[in-house]
């Protein structure tokens, strides 16, 4: 039950993510129920790809970048997690899943609205801790 709340609180943030940017898009219809139909399962795909990049790559980054974390009192992170989902959007290209990151700012303002909305939802659904 933990990885189906895991899976869904990160695809909800990357949805709200690429409903108000719009550098960070699916590809397929923009309306309607043909959006929903075709973006599901995408959706939940780049959801796994990033809480895998972001389990795995992540802390590797900032073992090796932790001078510049302390140096920055904390704000290189936001560096760190616009790199997560730059790689997610490449990684999704490569599979050819039909999810883009368009440029390094994009991320920058996606990572900041998709920790917010996944702290919004881990809020209000609570924790299985």
């Amino acid at each position: 039950m933990r990885f189906v709340t895991w899976l869904v609180t990160n695809a909800i943030a990357l949805a709200v993510a690429a409903w108000l940017i719009d550098g960070i898009r699916f590809t397929g219809p923009r309306e309607g129920t043909a959006e929903l139909e075709h973006k599901w399962l995408p959706l939940l795909a780049v959801a796994l790809i990033l809480g895998l990049v972001t389990a795995v790559v992540k802390p590797v980054l900032k073992l090796f970048s932790f001078p510049f974390i302390i140096l920055t009192l904390g704000l290189f992170l936001l560096v760190i997690n616009a790199a997560m989902l730059m790689l997610t959007g490449v990684l999704a290209e490569q599979l050819d899943i039909g999810f883009r990151v368009d440029g390094f700012w994009t991320a920058v303002i996606g990572s900041i609205v998709i920790t917010v909305v996944t702290w919004l939802v881990d809020s209000v659904i609570g924790s299985d801790d």
